[in-house]
């Protein structure tokens, strides 16, 4: 019997007429959601400390081959159970701790469904810009700081993802399906463009790493690569703890492990090369590097700027909705699930991006690339430690179902509450705090040891080790693998 305080239509485990993804379809996910405009100027970010263009385009792919490892190994739990994230949380945090990572991944993804939103807004801003032919009024106003036409785009781009809102997973799994292979489509394109206008590739490709003997920062690689690393890492950091949100649809535990990998590392280092192709062409075509998909689309002559922005705004859609939107639906939903269902927490998920402001996020993070990403890898790498742990080490892949809808059983705990994950998340967490406020604020918190810097530079990967050993020892001899009583397959 499953208690309605834990369980409601959409959280409970899919069934077989429900589970209608293939490899396909997953890899169409990670295709869509990969060819973003966050994602195109990662490279830009490496380049600038100083990288050449293959050790940029080779620290994107190998950290998108780290983060798969924890993808592949969360998201069987969906495939075998048919459970999304928030419920699989329960078996390690307790049916009632399972909250806490739910919110914090949750809120994270309203941070980030927010920042997607405002790079739309921002898109559709350029366009009518270049439409009217002039820029738009830029004074800013009280409070907000933005200016009436920036917010106005914003909020209008917040309102054409609102359908995807409230028709559900299925319309996102329908609009990453059909509109992937555009994408790729589109890449090749931009980069003939790029190749004929600049008559081949150039500057940026020859450029040489700082970090050679003579360069600017001789023998400083690896001050400039871990942190890099660790940022990557924390691109998908939130998808590598939800993703069983999305293989509790998989026809089957092949269809999601072999779709996942095909769709997330070499994607991801193709579009970091084809970001240094491109902008290596910009600067013959106009003078400058131009990092910024939009600001080139924006440069661009008669029809081509409109397509080249309408794909933009497609492409951001795409992404917002499958990378930000679905976790945090079904997280809110686990908060309360008598309450609040899938389409409620994804209109929740909305709200908040507003409040957020996301445009103050950027600016008192100064920068999303390095603060905001390491800094909420920070939180959730000790939570993808604590499940890995729990799923595969002390229970071995077997959980008993039943026991996850109700309070009373295996997973309760104390009060439905498991002190050993909470000492170990927060054992996990507490090291990087002193580097990320140093890192996010350093003018508030200048006087921060060389050693607190040094463990924020590996957030995630200190954050999930960390919690990883912790929680095992503490639940060392407590807990067994239990026979399956119930499974969704």
């Amino acid at each position: 019997m499953t208690d309605p305080t834990l369980s409601n239509p959409d959280l409970v485990p899919t069934t077989s007429a429900q589970r209608t993804w293939r490899w396909y379809h997953f890899a169409a996910l990670w295709v869509g959601m990969v060819m973003c405009i966050p994602a195109y100027t990662l490279a830009s970010s490496l380049i600038e400390s100083g990288m050449s263009w293959s050790q940029a385009v080779g620290t994107v792919f190998l950290g998108n081959l780290i983060v798969l490892v924890p993808m592949l190994l969360i998201g069987h739990a969906g495939a075998k159970y048919g459970i999304p994230y928030a419920v699989l949380a329960r078996a390690s945090f307790g049916t009632q701790g399972a909250r806490l990572p739910a919110l914090l991944r949750a809120l994270v993804a309203c941070g980030w469904y927010g920042i997607q939103t405002w790079f739309g807004g921002q898109m559709i801003y350029t366009l009518m810009g270049v439409l009217v032919g002039h820029p738009l009024s830029v004074e800013p106003l009280p409070v907000l700081g933005i200016s009436a036409a920036q917010f106005g785009c914003f909020l209008l781009f917040w309102a054409l993802q609102f359908y995807f809102v409230v028709h559900g997973i299925e319309a996102i799994r329908k609009l990453e399906t059909y509109t992937a292979p555009i994408k790729i489509v589109i890449c090749f394109v931009l980069l003939w463009w790029a190749w004929d206008k600049a008559g081949g590739f150039g500057p940026i490709l020859d450029q040489p790493s700082a970090f050679v003997e003579g360069g600017k920062k001789a023998g400083q690689f690896s001050s400039a690569f871990w942190p890099s690393l660790t940022a990557m890492v924390g691109f998908w950091a939130t998808l590598a703890l939800n993703i069983p949100d999305f293989t509790r649809f998989a026809k089957s535990q092949r269809d999601q492990l072999v779709g996942q990998a095909i769709g997330l590392p070499v994607p991801m280092g193709l579009l970091a090369a084809l970001a240094v192709f491109v902008t290596s062409a910009t600067v013959v075509i106009y003078g400058k590097a131009l990092w910024d998909p939009v600001d080139v689309a924006s440069r661009m002559t008669g029809a081509a700027v409109l397509i080249g922005l309408i794909v933009l705004l497609i492409d951001t859609v795409s992404v917002n909705l499958a990378a930000n939107l679905v976790g945090p639906a079904y997280d809110f939903s686990a908060l309360a699930p008598g309450k609040v269902s899938y389409k409620l927490g994804g209109i929740i998920t909305a709200g908040i991006a507003i409040a957020m402001m996301p445009w103050k996020i950027l600016a008192s993070t100064q920068g999303y690339i390095f603060t905001w990403l390491i800094g909420y890898s920070a939180l959730l790498g000790p939570v993808a430690g604590i499940l890995i742990v729990d799923y595969y080490v002390l229970r071995k892949t077997e959980l008993v179902v039943d026991d996850l809808y109700r309070e009373g059983g295996r997973y309760s705990y104390r009060g439905g509450w498991n002190t050993a994950a909470l000492i170990a998340f927060v054992i996990g967490v507490a090291p990087n705090i002193p580097g990320f406020l140093n890192a996010a604020f350093p003018a508030a918190f200048p006087e921060v040891g060389a050693a607190f810097k040094a463990i924020y530079t590996y957030a995630w990967f200190a954050g999930l080790a960390l919690a990883a050993i912790v929680y095992g020892a503490l639940m060392a001899g407590k807990t067994q693998p239990q026979p399956l009583t119930r499974s969704a397959t």
